[in-house]
């Protein structure tokens, strides 16, 4: 149980309620799900302080200190403005150690298997000496803003491997939140010498277009022999995969695995074509058994050096960061707007005009932000 105290890691300022998620107790290796002590010794050992400095965390982030890089995390995770303020001057001198890797997202339908694939290709990559961190999106409670951290205990194995790194990169119930933290912890791990990124994602809807805006290769993970092979998964989905993979496909599924991927690949001459210059992939391959996984992987490289060659991988993260820029405006002033005192008691009111029919949702808009305005102005 917990004792009430505010965790070591935490900086002495925060009460823990400004962070996007907590650490439950209990859980070996802390809130970044693995053990405390780094693969390599730290070129220059950070000074353990409840307050790390800026230069401190980057110190700490380059020397591929775990707990360091845990606590990193956690503070481009908090809400509190100060906290946001440090974490956005350390990601200011860890950029240039940036964009080393390859980023590939991961969706399907529940019951595919996606974290038993994930730690199958997880321990593949880092048996071949690849540096894996794991971003598991987990959108948060709308009650306790924290995460379940529930894939640290689904993947055990991989994350017991000195080579990678497992992190819940909880939302707080906000797709915006999605975009700014698990972007900013891409970004420490990749500084962190991270030379593969595997984001999963919940499969549930927006989600994934969320997801896909952060990433190089998107990869959709379904099943054969489940009724309808298309059941829960919308058109659009599809058309966002560079590749298709069919799990499970091992025992009495092997063969309705194969038929599964037959089908997708006719399907797959019929939608557009999710990157330009490359043809979406379907695959089949077990996690539990582990055939195909490199065949899997060898996909991701094969468009890599496609995508890197003629211009496209380049241009994706050029637009990608262009984007990210105008959703955390689209965050700010949505923010802004919303928690302007004025609004907020203005907007139950409002409301019940629009359900009354005393004012049409246009007036409803004009009325709110020209009171934005007003009140803006008056404190400006």
């Amino acid at each position: 149980m917990s004792s009430g105290k505010r965790p070591e890691w935490a900086p002495q300022d925060c009460d823990g309620k400004g962070f996007a998620s907590l650490v439950v107790d209990g859980v070996e290796g802390g809130h970044d799900g693995m053990p405390g002590a780094s693969s390599k010794p730290a070129a220059a050992p950070v000074v353990r302080r409840k307050n790390l400095r800026v230069q401190d965390f980057v110190q700490g982030v380059l020397a591929q200190d775990r707990t360091v890089l845990g606590r990193a995390i956690t503070l481009v995770e908090s809400n509190v403005p100060a906290h946001m303020e440090r974490a956005q001057r350390m990601l200011k001198e860890l950029i240039p150690h940036t964009g080393n890797s390859v980023r590939v997202g991961i969706t399907g339908v529940p019951g595919a298997g996606k974290s038993t694939f994930i730690e199958a290709l997880g321990s593949l990559l880092c048996d071949r000496g690849h540096k894996v961190a794991v971003l598991a999106v987990d959108p948060s409670s709308s009650l306790t803003r924290g995460s379940i951290l529930g894939d640290k205990t689904r993947m055990q194995n991989l994350s017991r491997n000195k080579n990678a790194f497992i992190r819940p990169s909880p939302s707080s119930g906000v797709l915006g939140g999605v975009t700014r933290k698990s972007r900013e912890t891409m970004l420490i791990c990749e500084a962190a010498g991270f030379d593969v990124i595997l984001v999963e994602t919940v499969g549930v809807g927006q989600s994934e277009t969320e997801v896909r805006s952060m990433v190089d290769f998107f990869l959709l993970v379904l099943i054969a022999g489940a009724g309808d092979e298309l059941q829960g998964m919308k058109k659009g989905i599809m058309e966002l995969a560079d590749a298709i993979l069919i799990n499970k496909a091992d025992g009495d599924n092997k063969q309705r695995a194969e038929m599964a991927r037959s089908e997708f690949e006719r399907i797959i001459h019929y939608l557009l074509p999710a990157t330009e210059g490359w043809t979406t992939q379907a695959l089949t391959a077990s996690s539990l058994t582990g055939d195909k996984i490199p065949d899997v992987w060898q996909t991701v490289e094969d468009f890599k050096a496609n995508t890197m060659a003629s211009g496209v991988f380049q241009r994706r993260r050029n637009a990608q960061t262009v984007r990210w820029v105008h959703s955390m405006v689209d965050d700010y002033l949505r923010t802004a707007f919303y928690g302007n005192p004025t609004v907020k008691a203005m907007i139950p009111g409002i409301e019940s005009d629009v359900v009354e029919g005393n004012l049409s949702p246009t007036q409803a808009v004009q009325k709110l932000v020209q009171e934005y305005e007003n009140h803006r102005k008056a404190n400006s």
